[in-house]
């Protein structure tokens, strides 16, 4: 039987969100989506994931087809629920997996909002006040890290890696002049720490520069680049001909919060200029993207402690901002707020210091004849993307204003104590010993082991001894049985979800140390949940009988 088309096309219009005002169908809108969160709300238990885990059929997928007839709003809701059957619920206590925070009801607000009126930030004319929200986000975080707010600016894109690949492009064009619209014709080379974001890869190749390009700068026993070591390699490349392209500085690597020196790093850019007599000055990219919310405790008093954090705690505080401080002195920086700014995925802002390296990057008008002809913001004629949305922006905005100086204090600060407070329980055992004692934040990398072994000399023997190369090996295995009985009961709801990493650092003989990881984001985490994760080890070292 024939339907006529505007039969079905009524039925197709009721899916959509109405674009004059219908409070019978913004009651409708409103109760499916009120619908879809209960029924997520009913995967919860005491486990840190919704639902279950089951077997993913990819071959199953992969012989899906587009139907022949569509569905309702209410029949996808349900089918669309269980695709969140089990993901990791980043909000429970005791999730400690990773850089992944739990999201506010504030952000999420902004990203529905945004996603209810699709604006494209490419422009004003298509994102109006959500372009005004972006300027707004730019100067809080400009102030924030100390940049001359009038001469800064910032813009969202698509995660961590975009903000470092900004940086590095505009790096790029100092170096190479003309390079975006000759391309690069000449050896250039980017500086990066061993610890530093495995990202570094992907924008060396995409850029045109070359995974062989890239050098990579061996870190400290604090996770931090090694100056000494970035000046022999600079010397060397620019005798040798070659452009610095960029010197990317990590502040809170992804495994160890590790912190480099961002002003022994631009005294060392300025001494290279002088005395190569360079007609550009390297540029220096932060990738803060974690550690760019410690910058609230910069104007922090440590000594009066208003906030009353334990004094270890404040110790650690007060080290991250050390080098955090020191932010200002980058030329370029890289903000996560879907990681210490509690928004959803994607939300990353790139922060130059000075709006006019984005000309390096402005196409001309002629290029884009559609577009731009009038409106006072038009950063899509220098972004990479054509399309950004504005969830982003209106997510952090939410959160920076829920927040404030004071919020964010809190929630990081009380992150760090119970991180600090985990340490403090690892180290009142004689089998566990904690990898980065010198590295401040939310994350902790330990190790445990088995009877017998000095855990006060096994650390130095591990790193540098290369006859205890097959005793570290044990140690490694030992290390991943424990993670996977802590993975199970974890699952199974009767204690924590760490992380394991397969290589916090690399011996001096070249093996990789295996570490199980606490990243502590969510603010339901308390001291029971710290102690949990020691008794698990615990019951592991039981579980293998105490013996690798």
């Amino acid at each position: 039987m024939t339907i006529p088309y505007r039969k079905i096309l009524d039925h197709i219009r009721l899916a959509f969100p109405q674009p004059v005002s219908d409070r019978v169908h913004d009651s409708y809108l409103v109760h499916s989506i009120m619908r879809a969160v209960d029924a997520v709300d009913g995967l919860k238990s005491e486990r840190p994931i919704l639902g279950e885990r089951t077997h993913l059929d990819y071959a199953a997928a992969k012989t899906r087809h587009l139907p022949e007839q569509g569905s309702t709003v209410e029949s996808l809701t349900q089918e669309l629920v269980e695709y969140c059957s089990g993901l990791t619920l980043w909000g429970h206590p005791r999730t400690q997996q990773n850089v992944v925070p739990p999201v506010t009801i504030s952000s999420l607000i902004g990203v529905l909002l945004s996603s209810l009126y699709n604006p494209n930030l490419a422009w004003d004319e298509y994102s109006h006040r959500v372009a005004l929200a972006e300027v707004e986000v730019a100067a809080m975080m400009a102030r924030l890290v100390k940049y001359d707010p009038e001469r800064a600016t910032g813009f969202f894109t698509f995660g961590g890696t975009g903000t470092t690949l900004y940086g590095v492009k505009v790096g790029i064009e100092k170096a190479l002049p003309g390079a975006m619209e000759h391309g690069v014709r000449e050896d250039v080379v980017i500086f990066a720490s061993d610890e530093s974001h495995y990202c570094r890869y992907n924008i060396a190749g995409w850029l045109g520069v070359g995974a062989k390009n890239l050098v990579t700068i061996p870190t400290t026993p604090t996770n931090a680049m090694d100056t000494g070591i970035l000046r022999n390699e600079a010397v060397r490349c620019l005798k040798a001909g070659k452009k610095i392209g960029a010197i990317v500085a990590t502040l809170g690597t992804t495994d160890a919060f590790g912190l480099d020196d961002l002003r022994s790093l631009v005294f060392l850019r300025d001494e290279l200029v002088q005395n190569f007599g360079l007609p550009y000055r390297p540029h220096i990219h932060a990738d803060a993207v974690i550690g760019w919310a410690w910058s609230v405790f910069t104007d922090y008093s440590f000594e009066e402690n208003p906030l009353g954090f334990r004094p270890r705690t404040v110790r650690a505080l007060a080290g991250v901002c050390q080098s955090i401080r020191d932010l200002s002195v980058a030329d370029s920086i890289g903000i996560d707020f879907h990681k210490p700014g509690f928004a959803p995925y994607i939300s990353s802002m790139v922060l130059m210091k000075k709006k006019e390296d984005l000309g390096l990057l402005q196409r001309p008008p002629e290029q884009m004849p559609y577009l731009y002809q009038f409106g006072d913001h038009r950063p899509g004629m220098y972004t990479l993307e054509t399309s950004r949305p504005g969830t982003g922006v209106l997510a952090a905005l939410a959160n920076l204003k829920l927040f404030g100086k004071e919020g964010l204090r809190v929630i990081l600060g009380h992150l760090v104590e119970m991180a600090q407070l985990l340490r403090e329980h690892l180290e009142s055992h004689a089998c566990t010993t904690v990898l980065n004692r010198d590295n401040f934040g939310p994350v902790t990398l330990f190790r445990a082991y088995p009877d017998g072994v000095d855990t006060f000399q096994v650390k130095e023997k591990e790193m540098h001894d290369s006859a205890y190369r097959e005793s570290l090996l044990i140690h490694n295995q030992y290390n991943r049985d424990i993670f996977e009985f802590i993975h199970r009961e974890g699952m199974a709801g009767r204690g924590v979800m760490l992380s394991l990493t397969d290589c916090y650092r690399r011996t001096e003989y070249g093996e990789p140390v295996v570490a199980l990881k606490s990243f502590i984001m969510s603010p339901f985490v308390d001291e029971s949940h710290v102690e949990m994760v020691v008794k698990k080890v615990l019951e592991a070292r039981e579980m293998l009988g105490g013996k690798g």
